[in-house]
């Protein structure tokens, strides 16, 4: 792959995040940020409590901003934090119905789009990219 290719690849992965963010940040419920509801995403998508430490590590983030993003999550009845009964030094952090209900809203408020992106690309396509784009993430990932 040349490198002018490589360049437009991630000039268009840049611009696309940037759009994405931006819609999602203006269907947000009021005082929600971007990172509040990346937590409650995967939160709700795994359906099971994670720690602190874990949750920071799957957002590539120090355990002072995670703990920061999860006081303020907290704060707004969005998640529980419980501490962990096997091990007292570490916590255990779970969506809360609001906070499931916060994350339904803005995924329902920005599906339009997301749908009608989808259906004017066809399926077909967006099948095709899907497994490119997870390999992008996934070599960012490594080591």
């Amino acid at each position: 792959m040349s490198s002018d290719v490589g360049n437009a690849l991630f000039s268009e992965l840049l611009m696309a995040d940037q759009l994405v963010r931006n819609r999602l940040s203006k269907v947000l419920p009021k005082g929600m940020e971007l990172s509040h509801f990346g937590v409650l995403n995967l939160l709700a998508r795994l359906q099971a409590e994670r720690t602190p430490a874990e949750l920071a590590r799957a957002f590539h983030v120090t355990r002072g901003a995670m703990t920061n993003t999860l006081s303020k999550l907290e704060w707004a009845g969005y998640v529980h934090i419980r501490p962990d009964w096997d091990d007292a030094r570490r916590k255990l952090v779970s969506i809360s119905p609001s906070g499931k209900a916060a994350r339904d809203a803005a995924l329902a408020a920005i599906s339009p789009l997301i749908d009608d992106i989808a259906q004017s690309l066809g399926d077909a396509r967006v099948r095709q990219t899907i497994p490119v784009l997870r390999e992008i993430r996934l070599r960012l990932e490594g080591p």
